[in-house]
Parts: structure tokens; C-alpha cells; sequence
């Protein structure tokens, strides 16, 4: 058997593996199927990263979250591994490149969104790749009965095809006890093989506090338990909002959400991570891949759509295993909110189809064109010109990605890149570019790596402090040099897509299944019941409901929770009342003074003057220099 110790203390300096990681490696490393269930923090990278560095040839990671998959490549990179990644918004000549590096460039890992799986470069190329193993990274995706069902997901079985022998390991923090049956029949596993990690965490209190004054309610928590804190609202405009709100109490926050460029994401998640700001209010766009062990509060003021998302985004606090509390801020109009999202996320089929006929007008698209075309997708001005509104059109979008119609991906923020199109010595025996070209060309070489070989990431800004130029001046310079073909540059983009899978259709001709609609529509609707119910819930223990919902049995109360916490309070034996005989006995002693007796005693004020003052008057006690005693 490989030393997958030696390669955990080389690459990341750990002495031994956690929980179930090393039970799944040795797994996978033995060429089986595997499914790993593991809560947020449990180290799932670990799982498929060492095994993977044990053995010859390139692991396939499959993953939706296109910045975990910035951040898990530039990692590696850091540690000395040579890693790759694919993902919509690269050109296609950015795209060929890293293909061909996959192939011949003896790197370790390629990671891949969903959606590029089913194109005709990357299935050619693959057929050229020496594959080790496959890894499906939030692999509850598959499955239609999970929360966040990706059609792309099911095409996994295709390649896994092109790849006979070459073993699959899946992977995720939430799934229900038939999203883990349906994510092995979907990608085909040999045979049933489950680790499962208990997803109970017995540091972190899981709370629900009733409001009507959320701000109010969350100043209050703030100021009273201190610690690093995550805040999730539902939408980008609340973040500001409430940013402003803490910071103008003196509370020190930072706002993050998808609609922000990537250095302003990580100016703000660094200066978090280092504690400089003390909060972070974010979207969901916010937490995945960041590996903050002190986090003591994570604190919801909008509801999660599902248990699952609410779990994995809560789990995010008290990782060191320290006490960590897990709060939800909550009021009845929450339940009204919650319940409207169903129409949102579920516009009439009518409404769907007239989306994507309009979708057809604003693209100019002819009947029976359009299969394989890529298109810009602005949806402000989409809804803007036929007068929707944007939530149930992502919705809209989202459904006909999934009935197979269109692929809509969501907004990308893909930062420039630049490779240089000629070799070294050809590059320096150019000349003429002028001086600020040349400054440019030399700060770049000595600022980045990898740029003859492969697309890399650059910040014009950056460049521009380097070089004392303007912003516009250094991006004058590369699109100059990219017309003399000496680089391929590729500006910052933000912007959706658009991804016709096949030809436009007639509507009349167009049917969206009940297994896309009515099913999902109808999962989705238990879900949102399930954290109705989780919230209004004031007797079961908090834990123990989630812990259930996700298929493990637990006997015992976490003890922790608001719900086991009130039951403490009123199952707790009453203390017993006062009589004159204690006083007596606590002076027994030697003389008190009636505020030492109080603190003796731990008992009401008046009470307590009250049995004096009987003691007094049957003649037991009195007073000599302020101080109460026994009579002689």
C-alpha cells in the first residue's frame, strides 16, 4: 500500500489524517467506488488530493463552484503540485491550451465544471489523458432529489464510460438517506460503498431567536458574545445595509457577495480572515473554501430555502472545536417570504416558455439555428426590454437548462489572462515596442510564472503601481501587443451565459417533464416546509431534528440548543424558599455585615430584612458596630 501518511506530511504537514479521511483513501487508492459523507470542515479535499498524488497520472475533479476551483488550484500550486482548471467563460484557445498541458504536461489534477464534460474538445482529449481516478465534488448535484440538482452532473456516467476501470469518488456535506442511494445509481457504482462521518457537532449551539427588531436583535448578540462572525442575508443589497448598519455601531464588518470583482473579494476575505474586520455579511456566495477555524457565530437573519443549505452554511462556525454558536433570527412574516420563494423558483410553465421565446428575439435567433452558439447573457436589460423581473427569469433560465433547452450558467467573474504567443528568446530579440511597452513586458516576466506554457491570471492594477502607469495605459499596451500576436490577453469579464445545447424550437414542440417541474416543485416544497418546521419548533432538541433529517439517529439532547437550554431552565428543581432558621444558621458562624449576609445567602433582598426582623423580634440576633450576630 502507498505511504498516504508521508505524502499528508510532505504536501500539508499534518502527522495524521481526521475522522473518516484516511478510511476513504485507502479506498479509492484501492481502485473501489466510494462515497464520502462529510459535514463542512471535515477535509474533504485531503480524500481525493493524497490519494491521488500516490499514484500515476492526472485526477479528474468535477466541481460546480468555479471559485473553490480557483482557490484549490492556486493552492496546490503553492505546495509545489501542478494543478489545471476549466470552467465556462474561457476562450476556447485558453481552453485547447490547458487541455493540452492535461495531456502531455505531467500535472496531477485537471478541475472541470459540469458543463464541460458533454463538449466535443474536451471528450476528444480526454481519450488522450492517462485518468487515475474521477472525483465529483459536491456530488448531491446528481441527484434530482437533492437541493441543488444540476443536469450536467448526470453526463458524468457518459465519461465514466470512455474510462472503464478508472474509479469515481464522490463526495459531499449534505445529503438525505435516498440522495446517498440515488448518487451511486447515478454514477454508476459497482457496487454500494458509504463512509459516513457523523454530522453531529457537539461544540456548536444551534439557536432560534424570535423577533421583531432583527437589528436590534443582532446588536445585542454582537456586543454580548464576542468572536469572529459570519452574517447570511438573502440578496447583495442587504449586505451593504446591514454593513453599514454594524459599522456605524462600532462593530467592524465587511459585505461579500458574487457581484463583486475577485480583488475586492479578496482584500475583504483576507482582511477577515486576519480579523481585521471583525464581520462578514455575505450572501451564500460567501464560505465555501474558506477555512477560518475560529468563526463563533454564524448568524442567519434571512431563512435558508432547505435544511441543507442552512446546515452546510452554519457548520462554518467553531471548526477549532471550540464553543460556537449557530443563530437564526426569525419572525412570522419569514414564513410568508419563505413560501412566496416557491412561486419564484417555480414560475408557471406558460411563464417559462414565453421566457424563451423572447430569450429567441433578443438574441435575433432563426427557427432551427442556434445549436452550439454561445452568447453574453445581460439579464437587466433582457428584463428591461420585455418588461420581467429578474428572479423568476433565472428561475425561467435555470428550468430550461435543465429540461435540456439552453445551459444558463451563472455570473462568472473571470479575472484577465495573459500568455505570451511567441517563445523567450524570440520575445527578447523583438525591439521597438516603445518604453512603456517594454517596462510592461519586463514587469510582467518578473511578476508572473507560467507564461509561455499556460494561461495565467494577471491584475492591471497591480501591473500599473509597478510600472507607473495608468490603468488604461497597461491595458493599452496588451491589446497592442495581442494585435502584434506576441500575447493572447483576455480582459476581466463578468458576465452570465447564455449556451445553446440545441437548435431553437417551436414552444408548441417544447415539454418540460414532470420530473423536472411537478417533482422538483414538489421536493422543493417539503424542504422549505422542513425549515418552516426546524424554526417553529420549541420542544425537540435542535441537533437531534437536524441529525435526523439527514438519516442519523442520535438518542441523546446536544444540550446546548435554545430548545434544551429552556427545557433545563423549567425541568430544574426549584430552589427552596428562604426560612428564618437558614439566616440563623449562616450567622452561626461569626458576625456579617447584611451585604456579606447577602452574598452568603444568594437570596432576595427583602426577603432576607424581612427574617432579620423576625430573628430581631424573637430575640435571637442583634446588631453590634454594623455587623449582625448570634445573642449571647
Amino acid at each position: 500500500m502507498p505511504d498516504y501518511a508521508s505524502i499528508l506530511k510532505q504536501y500539508w504537514g499534518y502527522d495524521s489524517f481526521r475522522g473518516i479521511q484516511e478510511d476513504i483513501i485507502r479506498s479509492i487508492g484501492q481502485g473501489h467506488d466510494t462515497l464520502g459523507l462529510m459535514p463542512t470542515g471535515g477535509g474533504k479535499s485531503i480524500t481525493f488530493q493524497v490519494p491521488a498524488l500516490a499514484q500515476e497520472g492526472l485526477c479528474l475533479v468535477i466541481t460546480p463552484l468555479i471559485a473553490l476551483m480557483k482557490d484549490q488550484v492556486q493552492n496546490l500550486k503553492q505546495r509545489g503540485i501542478r494543478a489545471l482548471a476549466i470552467y465556462s467563460g474561457m476562450s476556447k484557445q485558453e481552453i485547447l491550451v490547458t487541455l493540452e498541458n492535461a495531456i502531455f504536461g505531467n500535472y496531477k489534477f485537471l478541475y472541470i465544471s459540469p458543463e464541460r464534460l458533454a463538449t466535443d474538445i474536451f471528450r476528444v482529449k480526454l481519450a488522450k489523458m492517462k485518468i487515475s481516478m474521477i472525483t465529483v465534488d459536491e456530488s448531491h448535484c446528481i441527484s434530482q432529489w437533492g437541493y441543488d440538482f444540476r443536469p450536467a452532473y448526470l453526463k458524468i456516467a457518459e465519461v465514466r464510460h470512455m474510462l472503464p476501470g478508472v474509479p469515481v469518488l464522490a463526495l459531499t456535506a449534505t445529503a438525505t438517506p435516498e440522495v446517498v442511494k440515488d448518487i451511486q445509481k447515478r454514477l454508476e457504482f459497482r457496487e454500494e460503498n458509504v463512509f459516513r462521518m457523523s454530522f453531529e457537532r457537539t461544540n456548536l449551539a444551534y439557536v432560534v431567536r424570535r423577533t421583531d427588531n432583527k437589528p436590534k436583535e443582532l446588536l445585542h448578540i454582537l456586543q454580548r458574545m464576542p468572536g469572529s462572525a459570519i452574517i447570511y442575508v438573502r440578496n447583495r443589497r442587504r449586505t451593504k445595509e446591514v454593513t453599514e448598519f454594524l459599522t456605524k455601531q462600532g462593530i467592524t464588518a465587511d459585505f461579500y457577495h458574487a457581484g463583486l470583482d475577485d480583488a475586492t473579494k479578496d482584500i475583504r476575505q483576507q482582511r477577515w480572515q486576519k480579523g481585521e474586520s471583525r464581520v462578514m455579511v455575505a450572501t451564500n456566495a460567501f464560505g465555501m473554501g474558506i477555512d477560518k477555524p475560529d468563526v463563533r457565530l454564524v448568524i442567519h437573519i434571512d431563512l435558508p430555502d432547505s435544511l441543507e443549505a442552512y446546515f452546510q452554511e452554519a457548520g462554518r462556525a467553531g471548526r477549532d472545536g471550540q464553543k460556537a454558536y449557530a443563530i437564526i433570527l426569525y419572525n412570522k412574516s419569514d414564513k410568508t417570504t419563505l413560501h412566496k420563494r416557491i412561486s419564484d423558483t417555480f414560475p408557471e410553465k406558460d411563464y417559462i416558455l414565453d421566457v424563451y421565446e423572447h430569450l429567441q428575439y433578443y438574441y435575433q435567433m432563426a427557427m432551427g439555428d442556434g445549436q452550439g452558439c454561445v452568447r453574453e447573457f445581460d439579464i437587466e436589460d433582457f428584463c428591461r426590454k420585455f418588461k420581467y423581473f429578474p428572479v423568476p427569469v433565472d428561475s425561467a433560465l435555470k428550468i430550461l437548462t435543465q429540461a435540456g433547452y439552453i445551459e444558463y450558467t451563472d455570473e462568472q467573474d473571470n479575472a484577465s489572462r495573459l500568455l505570451f504567443t511567441i517563445g523567450r528568446e524570440e520575445l527578447y530579440k523583438l525591439h521597438n515596442l516603445g518604453e512603456t511597452t517594454d517596462r510592461l513586458i519586463q514587469t510582467v516576466l518578473r511578476s508572473y510564472t507560467g507564461l509561455f506554457t499556460d494561461y495565467t491570471f494577471i491584475n492591471e492594477d497591480f501591473l500599473a503601481i509597478c510600472t507607473n502607469l495608468t490603468r488604461q495605459q497597461v491595458y493599452e499596451s496588451l491589446i497592442k501587443l495581442a494585435k502584434l500576436r506576441i500575447v493572447s490577453y483576455i480582459p476581466r469579464k463578468k458576465i452570465p451565459y447564455i449556451i445553446y445545447t440545441r437548435e431553437r424550437m417551436d414552444t408548441s414542440q417544447m415539454r418540460i417533464t414532470p420530473d423536472i417541474y411537478e417533482e422538483r416543485k414538489a421536493r422543493y416544497e417539503r424542504r422549505i416546509q422542513a425549515m418552516v418546521e426546524y424554526v417553529e419548533e420549541d420542544l425537540i432538541c435542535r441537533s437531534r431534528m437536524l441529525l435526523r433529517y439527514f438519516g442519523e439517529k442520535n438518542e441523546h439532547n446536544c444540550g446546548l440548543c435554545d430548545t434544551c437550554i429552556q427545557r433545563t431552565r423549567t425541568t430544574r428543581t426549584p430552589a427552596p424558599v428562604l426560612q428564618a432558621e437558614d439566616v440563623y444558621q449562616a450567622l452561626s458562624g461569626e458576625p456579617l455585615t447584611p451585604a456579606e449576609l447577602e452574598e452568603k445567602l444568594n437570596a432576595d433582598k427583602d426577603l432576607i430584612s424581612e427574617l432579620l426582623h423576625q430573628l430581631a423580634n424573637d430575640n435571637r440576633i442583634n446588631t453590634q458596630n454594623g455587623m449582625l450576630q448570634i445573642r449571647k
